[in-house]
């Protein structure tokens, strides 16, 4: 059966500064287990911890530049732009320009702080 999502829910960020999140599909706002839907907000010098999720991300950056670490490379992400972050690969976000970013994130399955297994 369809499900229509009205509005998303905010749902509280990691990290140096303030980013929003609004979960549209997934653990908070629909129940969804199987998949996380997520339009972020990110502002300049934003950096989270990094992490070894348990879920593949798929990450498309619609304004701005994301950064993105991985142990092996680093991914300068700008508008327009994709990247995947499979799970069991160390990973770290960041917005360090001007602008911040603007970005969709989707997880599989969905996103829970008990798979994301961030850095202490």
């Amino acid at each position: 059966m369809a499900r229509f999502i009205d509005k998303p829910t905010l749902v509280e960020a990691a990290g140096t500064k303030p980013k929003i999140i609004k979960e549209y599909i997934g653990n908070v706002n629909s129940k969804t287990k199987d998949v996380s839907i997520a339009y972020m907000t990110s502002p300049e010098g934003w950096e989270e911890p990094g992490q070894t999720p348990e879920f593949d991300e798929y990450t498309l950056v619609l304004q701005g530049m994301l950064k993105v670490e991985t142990k092996e490379e680093t991914f300068e992400v700008s508008a327009g732009q994709a990247v995947i972050t499979p799970k069991g690969e160390w990973v770290r976000y960041s917005t360090p320009r001007s602008g911040g970013a603007q970005y969709i994130a989707v997880c599989l399955p969905a996103f829970s702080p008990d798979t994301v297994h961030r850095d202490e």
